[in-house]
């Protein structure tokens, strides 16, 4: 069931994935997407919401490393993911 919240527009992208408008495969994709090419750009969700990774992590040269670091490094992951659910993305 989608909350009176929910249909004002969801605050975060965990509200999104709560709700069912974004799957967890659609973040594991931009993930790996920020990780091939941090100057890729914004992702575009399935449902027309997007995120611009590289504007989450701060430019620092801990993030540099993180850019460089292989895709299956889970710690980089996980730190993206939170990073990524608790972002606001923008609406389609």
């Amino acid at each position: 069931m989608i909350s009176a919240t929910m249909l004002a527009g969801p605050s975060t992208l965990a509200d999104l994935r709560k709700a069912g408008i974004v799957s967890s495969q659609e973040v594991v994709a931009a993930i790996d997407l920020y990780l091939r090419d941090p100057a890729a750009g914004p992702y575009r969700f399935a449902s027309g919401h997007s995120i611009d990774i590289a504007t989450l992590v701060d430019p620092s040269p801990a993030s540099e490393k993180v850019a460089r670091s292989r895709p299956l490094d889970a710690a980089i992951r996980t730190a993206l993911a939170a990073a990524i659910m608790a972002a606001h993305p923008t609406p389609p």
